[in-house]
């Protein structure tokens, strides 16, 4: 089996990885590259293959920096079948028609500015009816059922515990008369997190490529930083500010509403409007609804006590028209918005951020990790001047990382994870994680006793 890695290879976004296997091509992953507008624009469109020769994909979850590119992938004629968990292939859905309009409504807000200033208008990166057309390749699978991809190939879908329906991927090859048992990670979740059941650690494989982005850096417990939250949040509602965080609206939203209903129902918060907007994020929620088969213990109790962790406490609002949206940067805080993106790269979250940026009485919080060169990075670097929408705007607002509410796992459990398997490895291969992430987690294994890793540049090979 022949490995190219196109995608999420030294770096943490726009997972993609080309397997060949027996004469056939498949593609684990078609995440979406996430950057400066220009290189996102042509690293997205300019695929490394004829996208018509790839016989089928593997997709470990929804996230959109592992599953948006497959607009593109289609609209180049890629007809194959598109494996992944059924809880994922509803978010997949919903989530990349979310993207496609998003993609529309960025590409025509730009333009306009640009058509003010005697530039050429931009073309989006794909459209929602590009979206739309995904979906009739879409093949549900059901978590520990083995099932054959190609001749040769056998793939089966096990617990990460990321986000709803995330999995990571065993494989086993049958190729010149010998068996290779392959474990891809997808994003490795965490213990203890709320709604999800936690991660299966490998088993029984002889090679694993795993994630490390958080490979030098381990979290607090979920408990501390849920109560760093609660902190920040009680503080910024006693200045009277708008709290502004820029979340996922799959996973991470659902899980900052549970923290939220359990602050304000114990009495620890006042009762202050709390504000989802997304439209992502409310179809996302009755995902959550269709598919309590992911859930762990505690949430299936919740359940069935009528208590929803995602839904319903008072104050709380799902934001869907364009017209509520902006009603809000018109009205005076307290209160709290989550909006997406995640990065702050596109969506309505883009819009309360200028709206608000220039206000001390505010708070921008953070609560994930954050590429290099997004507006997100440039906001944890504290930069002091932004440009949004192209526009440069004085970051006097507060910002605020907590990384403790990262969906993915902290150094530890990364270690843990790949000490697994550790007497069974013939190696272990490295990505989606920066340099100087890899290089640390690299020295832990080492210390641990496991040195049989590589790190793949982009765009490199390596056959096993």
């Amino acid at each position: 089996m022949k490995i190219h890695f196109n995608g999420a290879a030294r770096t943490v976004t726009g997972s993609q990885y080309l397997l060949e296997v027996n004469g056939s091509r498949i593609l684990m992953e078609c995440g979406l590259f996430q950057g400066r507008r220009a290189e996102m624009y042509e690293r997205n469109r300019t695929f490394q293959f004829d996208p018509k020769t790839i016989d089928a994909v593997l997709l470990s979850h929804a996230h959109i920096d592992h599953s948006g590119n497959l607009p593109n992938l289609v609209r180049q004629e890629f007809s194959g079948p598109i494996y992944t968990t059924p809880a994922t292939m509803d978010l997949a859905d919903v989530m990349l028609q979310d993207s496609g309009h998003i993609q529309e409504a960025d590409a025509e807000f730009v333009s306009k500015k640009r058509l003010l200033r005697g530039e050429p208008p931009v073309e989006p990166l794909y459209t929602l009816k590009d979206a739309e057309q995904v979906t009739q390749y879409f093949r549900s699978k059901e978590y520990d059922q083995p099932f054959e991809v190609l001749p040769g190939l056998t793939a089966e879908f096990v617990e990460a515990g990321h986000i709803l329906g995330s999995a990571a991927i065993r494989l086993e090859v049958q190729e010149k008369g010998r068996k290779t048992r392959f474990w891809f990670s997808g994003d490795i979740g965490r213990y203890d997190l709320p709604i999800l059941r936690d991660p299966v650690l490998p088993h029984d494989t002889d090679y694993v490529m795993m994630e490390c982005t958080y490979g030098d850096k381990a979290h607090d417990n979920p408990t501390e930083a849920h109560r760093e939250f609660h902190e920040v949040v009680k503080q910024a509602v006693a200045h009277g500010g708008k709290v502004i965080i820029p979340a996922f609206a799959v996973g991470r939203t659902q899980e900052l509403v549970y923290s939220l209903n359990m602050l304000v129902t114990s009495g620890k918060l006042e009762h202050i409007p709390v504000y989802v907007d997304s439209p992502l994020a409310l179809h996302a929620t009755q995902v959550f609804d269709k598919h309590p088969e992911c859930y762990d213990a505690e949430t299936l109790e919740f359940i069935r006590t009528g208590k929803h962790p995602a839904l319903n406490f008072s104050g709380l609002k799902y934001i869907q028209s364009v017209e509520e949206s902006k009603a809000l940067n018109n009205r005076g805080g307290p209160m709290i918005i989550i909006s997406a993106s995640g990065m702050s790269e596109a969506g309505r979250i883009l819009h309360h951020l200028k709206n608000n940026i220039e206000d001390t009485k505010n708070t921008i919080l953070l609560v994930g990790w954050q590429a290099p060169c997004t507006l997100g990075r440039r906001l944890a670097d504290r930069e002091p001047v932004v440009k949004i929408f192209g526009e440069e705007y004085q970051r006097r607002a507060k910002v605020v990382t907590i990384d403790g509410l990262s969906a993915h796992a902290g150094q530890d459990l990364l270690v843990k994870y790949a000490l697994a398997a550790k007497d069974q490895l013939k190696r272990i291969i490295l990505v989606h994680g920066e340099a100087d992430a890899a290089t640390a987690f690299q020295e832990r294994l080492r210390i641990d006793g496991l040195d049989r890793f590589v790190y793949p540049d982009l765009y490199a090979s390596i056959e096993i």
